[in-house]
């Protein structure tokens, strides 16, 4: 029976539908075929098509009507209370750090302690930072100049400083909050965000240094890759002044360690003594606060001490908002996707169904966010549809969280190919080829995915959830 027979049914008939396990896990299934056809084939807007399979996948498991729109409502709410506030102040404070020239500081001081001989993990390591506050394709097309320079001083591949610049980028996008993948899918599981930056950090570390110092030196040997036409001319020489390097990165890490000295002090000051000190770092430790803090202080230290008038700081600020407003929208949408999978018994009876596979949380949350990712390109919707149908499954299972979201956004990473907008982002500034771009950035990315879900799996049986 298809997803559209089965809503027709209930339909005509209300409840009684089928409630068995093989019935609710072929609604499931069926719910995430449909919504791969309504993004890819349609070109529905993700927003959009989450809802509507949301609904469709309700009315399928025999969800009442009145009780289909109780639910959406509770998933969005849930969801973007949390999510709104986060991915709002996230944006504003990271368009400042762009259009101040924050991130250009750190990677040409980083540039200048490694020297050249070491570029590569200069860039790995200054991609790394800046994903943290500004989404990827904007760190990547601000610090490609720098790759540019390089491979023209040196005569080596873009290759060679590109891959590594975009492991570092790749790996904190996916893995490290405050972006607005993981704490969309931490929200949804249920992760402790403190954790998921500090899982994050140190599964993502050997990812990047897989994925690209030591994958793009191999890959540079046998790609010559150079500046395409548009970039063959250097750029003029930059004549504003940069904020200096320890205070981007003191602002870069302040709403990082307040949230983990949240999560330290919850899991080690246990004692009643330390009450009153709990409490106060659970305030100053909330994303809320963090991220508040961070983003003022990026408001004072980057705008108005620099130079920019209350006026330029609001307006640089209100503009970051336009494109996290969708992203706040789509995340939503997949808190109602989830939602309805809980609701409706659907998610509970898929977790059934794979528990009697015998296969491991980690990777049956990797392998859900892969095949998404493989078939409809965007990293955003495979972690928000994977994240939504995991979350069910992870009931009475004694698994730590923040690890499930690792293994959701490493296989939301992997076998990124020509449906992924970004696939055609490196393929346009690096001016290769697209087979050359399969066996450059694909392979990287899927080396990413590949490393991350199997170190979140061995860290898996050792983590105390």
């Amino acid at each position: 029976m298809t997803l559209v027979s089965a809503v027709c049914i209930n339909a005509v008939l209300g409840a009684g539908l089928p409630s068995s396990p093989i019935y609710l896990g072929t609604i499931v299934g069926a719910a995430v075929v449909v919504l791969l056809f309504l993004i890819i084939k349609l070109k529905q807007q993700p927003f959009v098509s989450l809802l509507l399979v949301s609904m469709a996948t309700a009315l399928a498991a025999g969800m009442p009507f009145e009780k289909i729109m109780e639910s959406i409502e509770r998933g969005m709410g849930k969801t973007l209370g949390f999510i709104a506030v986060v991915v709002g102040l996230g944006a504003m404070f990271g368009q400042l750090l762009e259009v101040s020239g924050g991130a250009e500081r750190l990677t040409l001081s980083l540039l200048r302690v490694f020297g050249r001989k070491r570029a590569t993990w200069a860039m790995s390591l200054a991609g790394f930072l800046v994903a943290i506050p500004i989404f990827f394709d904007v760190g990547f097309i601000i610090l490609v100049p720098l790759v540019y320079a390089l491979s023209r001083e040196t005569k080596k591949s873009l290759l060679l400083y590109g891959i590594p610049l975009l492991a570092g980028l790749a790996v904190t996008h996916a893995f490290v909050p405050p972006t607005p993948g993981p704490i969309a899918v931490a929200q949804l599981v249920g992760a402790d965000l403190g954790r998921v930056i500090l899982w994050g950090t140190l599964i993502g570390i050997p990812c990047a240094v897989l994925a690209g110092p030591v994958f793009g030196s191999w890959i540079a040997k046998r790609i010559h890759a150079v500046a395409p036409p548009f970039a063959q001319t250097p750029p003029p020489a930059e004549t504003r002044q940069l904020p200096s390097f320890r205070l981007v990165f003191g602002i870069l890490l302040l709403p990082l360690a307040l949230i983990l000295v949240n999560t330290v002090t919850g899991a080690w000051l246990t004692g009643e003594e330390y009450a009153t000190v709990r409490r106060i770092c659970a305030f100053i430790g909330h994303p809320f606060f963090a991220l508040l803090a961070a983003t003022l202080l990026a408001f004072t230290a980057l705008g108005t001490c620099r130079g920019l008038s209350r006026e330029k700081v609001n307006e640089i600020a209100t503009s970051a908002l336009a494109p996290a407003g969708l992203i706040i929208l789509v995340t939503g949408a997949g808190g109602v996707f989830k939602e309805v999978l809980v609701d409706s018994g659907a998610g509970k009876a898929l977790a059934g169904t794979l528990s009697a596979t015998g296969l491991h949380p980690v990777w049956a949350a990797f392998l859900i966010a892969l095949l998404v990712r493989a078939v409809a390109g965007s990293a955003t919707v495979a972690m928000l549809t994977a994240g939504g149908i995991v979350a069910p499954l992870l009931e009475g299972v004694p698994v730590e969280r923040a690890l499930i979201v690792i293994a959701i956004a490493s296989g939301a990473t992997a076998i990124s190919h020509v449906n992924d907008s970004g696939f055609w982002l490196v393929n346009r500034y690096f001016g290769i080829s697209t087979k050359d771009t399969l066996k450059s950035w694909t392979v990287m990315e899927t080396i990413i995915g590949l490393t991350g879900a199997t170190l979140a799996w061995l860290m898996s049986y050792g983590a105390s959830v």
